[in-house]
C-alpha cells in the first residue's frame, strides 16, 4: 500500500511541471507566432566577439613582441594600426 502514495506524488509532481511549462508556453505566444517560430533555425546568428582588454600605456606594445617583429600582432595592436 505505500505504492500509492508514492505513485499520487509523482503524479502532483508532474501536473505541476505540466502547468508551469504550459502557462510560461502561453506567456511567451503573444511575443511570438508559429511562423516565426518555425523559421528560426534558418535565422542569421551574430557572431558574438570577445573584448580584449587593451591599455594605453606602451608597455603592453613593447611586451607583445610586435615592436621588434618577433610575433606576430596581437588584437590591440592591429587595432591601432
Amino acid at each position: 500500500m505505500a505504492v500509492v502514495p508514492l505513485t499520487l506524488t509523482i503524479s502532483l509532481c508532474l501536473v505541476f511541471t505540466f502547468v508551469v511549462f504550459f502557462l510560461r508556453e502561453q506567456s511567451r505566444a503573444r511575443l511570438t507566432s508559429a511562423e516565426r517560430d518555425s523559421l528560426l533555425p534558418l535565422a542569421e546568428e551574430t557572431p558574438r566577439l570577445a573584448h580584449a582588454h587593451a591599455r594605453s600605456d606602451t608597455t603592453e606594445h613593447d611586451e607583445c613582441g610586435c615592436r621588434d617583429g618577433s610575433r606576430a600582432p596581437c588584437p590591440g595592436c592591429r587595432r591601432r594600426g
